[in-house]
């Protein structure tokens, strides 16, 4: 089971696709995928404002897909 495959999946993309998004290599991020490497933090932020979530139920560390609030300083960072 791999949380970011199935949302990749979900929304009918292709590595190549969410790779784009990140600015980085397909093959990079295929490691991602298949846990490979540790996710960044910076990259964790932008695949959980990507498919609307949290950093937690990327991580598996919550069944819950609904985002949490967004703070204030997450905001002017944006």
């Amino acid at each position: 089971m791999n949380r970011l495959k199935d949302l990749r999946e979900e929304h009918d993309l292709l590595q190549k696709d969410i790779a784009k998004y990140l600015n980085m290599s397909q093959n990079g991020y295929s490691y991602y995928e298949t846990e490979g490497l540790d996710i960044p933090t910076s990259i964790l932020k932008k695949l959980a404002r990507y498919y609307n979530t949290s950093i937690d139920y990327l991580l598996y560390l919550t069944d819950k897909r609904e985002p949490y609030p967004k703070s204030i300083i997450d905001e002017e960072n944006m």
